[in-house]
């Protein structure tokens, strides 16, 4: 095996162990005046590895609408993380999950509204039980669930 053979699959190897910290230039869009927005964001920032850009948004229906975030999908903030879409307070470990599998079909996970206990809106240690949902050309479907406490 060649020399740069091995620099080569040395390379290919560590990209694929090194997660979400290739998630090379993530954006998190979000109207000015929410603050959970920034706290989801300091709850997943360590995950994704690089610093991530805020976009204060005035239409951020339209940024959903640009990225194709289902209706039923939405939540407060969106953002851009290795190619994928990350809609609402949707968990780090799941991101990183979703960075590492790359699931085909997957254009994104979504977790709809703002659930008490979800990254970013935590009230003590209440949680409502939420869905975190992949959306893409291969349609919806649950890929992660958290129950109440």
């Amino acid at each position: 095996m060649t020399l740069v053979r091995r620099a080569l699959l040395a390379l290919a190897a560590f990209g694929a162990t090194a997660g979400i910290a290739h998630a090379a230039n993530p954006t998190m869009f979000r109207d000015a005046g929410c603050g959970c927005c920034l706290q989801w964001l300091e709850r997943v920032k360590a995950a994704v590895g690089s610093p991530v850009r805020v976009v204060n948004a005035a239409d951020m229906e339209t940024i959903k609408d640009r990225h194709g975030v289902p209706g039923a999908l939405r939540g407060c903030h969106t953002a851009i993380v290795g190619g994928y879409v990350i809609e609402g307070h949707v968990p780090a470990r799941e991101i990183a999950r979703l960075l590492r599998e790359k699931p085909k079909g997957v254009k994104g996970l979504a977790v709809a509204g703002m659930p008490t206990g979800s990254p970013g809106m935590e009230f003590g240690d209440r949680r409502d039980a939420f869905k975190v949902m992949t959306f893409g050309p291969a349609g919806t479907r649950v890929y992660a669930s958290y129950a109440a406490r």
